[in-house]
């Protein structure tokens, strides 16, 4: 089970309810935005949606690269203007959780997609770009379920003991292994993932999970440093022991923050860099 940690500010009503329970049938949605909360948790009317438009996302009611309904008609089904709608799907779509297609509409955000595939890998070789150096191929040295440690379990909001699938794997690019990486999966969220799954599906492991396991990774937080690799991982790639290595951790969130996937990975940095756009 998915424990989901409540979004700071927001006291949000179930995407199930029906709009008159939001906003009583004699209180028009223009009133209702212009009408003050008494109550702390009060949060305007454009967020509030936003949260409603979340909570669908999350229960899968439009799958990753699926059409969500027009403003006009989510107007219509919560019962405010449509340019509360708009306020809301903008924030999603800056978070990049929706996608606006000029003439076509608005799409849930998908992995699959080529130009986002790489979204949360910043690893870039040093000539020519990475189309050029052609997808990463995958060897999985390890997949299997195992219990949680502490420190596993309080990354990925488990308990202790819960069932984690633990993944490791190398990536390599143009034939050369660039990467090595562990990563940790809920046990029961994961159900059923196997190393043969991982190694021949064709694209992103992220499109993976949202295909099979209807998980989505959103955002993601990094800490790096940098390491001196050890007798195996230099083995593992390729490199002379005590070569410097690039140690990059990450964890990954589906929607409403609740954490989804934890994983360290070691990124030679003799051919490629870490590559950061910032504004």
């Amino acid at each position: 089970m998915i424990r989901r940690k409540a979004s700071p500010g927001l006291n949000l009503p179930d995407a199930s309810m029906a709009a008159s329970q939001i906003f009583p049938a004699d209180t028009p949605g223009a009133a209702a935005e212009a009408a003050p909360s008494a109550t702390p948790a009060f949060s305007p009317l454009y967020q509030q949606i936003k949260g409603l438009i979340l909570q669908s996302l999350e229960a899968g009611e439009w799958k990753p690269g699926e059409a969500i309904p027009s403003e006009m008609d989510l107007a219509a089904r919560f019962r405010v203007s449509q340019g509360t709608v708009r306020k809301a799907i903008d924030e999603l779509a800056a978070e990049n959780l929706v996608v606006r297609r000029q003439g076509k509409g608005t799409f849930v955000s998908t992995h699959a997609e080529h130009h986002v595939r790489y979204r949360f890998l910043k690893l870039m070789p040093d000539s020519g770009d990475r189309d050029a150096e052609g997808p990463a191929s995958r060897t999985i040295l390890e997949c299997r379920r195992v219990r949680a440690s502490a420190e596993i379990a309080r990354s990925l909001a488990l308990r202790t003991g819960d069932a984690v699938l633990q993944v490791r794997r190398v990536l390599a690019f143009g034939g050369v292994p660039t990467i090595l990486e562990d990563f940790w999966l809920p046990g029961n969220t994961f159900k059923g993932l196997t190393a043969e799954q991982m190694a021949s599906f064709q694209g992103p492991t992220y499109a993976l999970f949202e295909l099979e396991f209807g998980v989505r990774m959103v955002r993601a937080e990094e800490k790096i440093r940098a390491v001196a690799a050890d007798a195996q991982q230099a083995e593992l790639l390729a490199l002379a022991e005590g070569t410097p290595l690039l140690s990059v951790e990450r964890l990954s969130y589906t929607y409403n923050d609740v954490p989804m996937e934890l994983r360290r990975g070691l990124y030679r940095t003799d051919t490629h860099h870490y590559r950061n756009d910032l504004s």
